[in-house]
C-alpha cells in the first residue's frame, strides 16, 4: 500500500489556509460604506455672511462655501479636488400659497463670470468616485453612500407649502474647469 507523502497535504492545508485568509480580507473589504458621510441632522438657521434674496413670499439664504476641511468632515471626501462645489441653501416660504420648487433653475458665476453647472447629487457621487479612482466597489456600498450623500440635497421636487415653512440642504455646482 502506498502512501501518500504528508508534505504534499501539508502543503495543499496551506495554500487552502492562504487562500481563505485572502478571500475574508477581500469580501470584509467590499462590505462596507464607500465613504462614511455623517447622519443628517437638523442644520442650525444660516446666520452671519449669508447672502439672502426675497420675493413673492419666499426669502432664500445662501451660506458661504464650504472649506476642503468642513467637506471633508462632513462627506468623508475631498469634494474640491472632484471638481465639485457644496453650496448651502435654506429657503423660507412666508405665505400661505404652495411654491413649486421643481421648475427653480439656480445659476452660479464666479469673479469671473464664468458659470457653474449644477450638478444632481448623483452626477456629484459620480464625479466624486471618478476622483477617488473608485472603480470596483460593492453595489449595496454605492447604494448606500447615495442614499446618505443624496439626503443632505436640497429637495427641489417636492412643493413648500403652509406646513413646510422651511427647507435646507446643498445644491452641488461643477467647477468649470476641469
Amino acid at each position: 500500500m502506498i502512501h501518500p507523502r504528508p508534505n504534499v497535504f501539508r502543503h495543499r492545508n496551506v495554500v487552502l489556509l492562504v487562500f481563505c485568509a485572502f478571500f475574508t480580507l477581500f469580501v470584509s473589504g467590499c462590505g462596507g460604506a464607500l465613504f462614511k458621510v455623517k447622519p443628517v441632522v437638523e442644520l442650525p438657521p444660516l446666520a452671519g455672511d449669508v447672502k439672502s434674496a426675497s420675493a413673492g413670499g419666499v426669502t432664500i439664504k445662501v451660506a458661504p462655501l464650504l472649506s476642503d476641511e468642513e467637506s471633508q468632515e462632513l462627506f468623508e471626501a475631498n469634494l474640491p479636488l472632484a471638481g465639485v462645489l457644496p453650496l448651502r441653501v435654506e429657503i423660507e416660504h412666508e405665505s400661505g400659497v404652495p411654491v413649486e420648487l421643481k421648475r427653480a433653475r439656480f445659476r452660479l458665476r464666479d469673479g469671473e463670470g464664468k458659470e457653474w453647472k449644477m450638478l444632481s447629487p448623483k452626477q456629484a457621487i459620480s464625479r466624486i468616485l471618478k476622483a477617488n479612482d473608485v472603480y470596483v466597489y460593492n453595489p449595496n456600498s454605492r447604494k448606500q453612500f447615495e442614499q446618505e450623500f443624496t439626503a443632505y440635497g436640497l429637495d427641489l421636487k417636492t412643493p413648500l407649502s403652509s406646513t413646510d415653512r422651511r427647507r435646507q440642504g446643498f445644491l452641488f455646482f461643477q467647477t468649470p474647469n476641469k
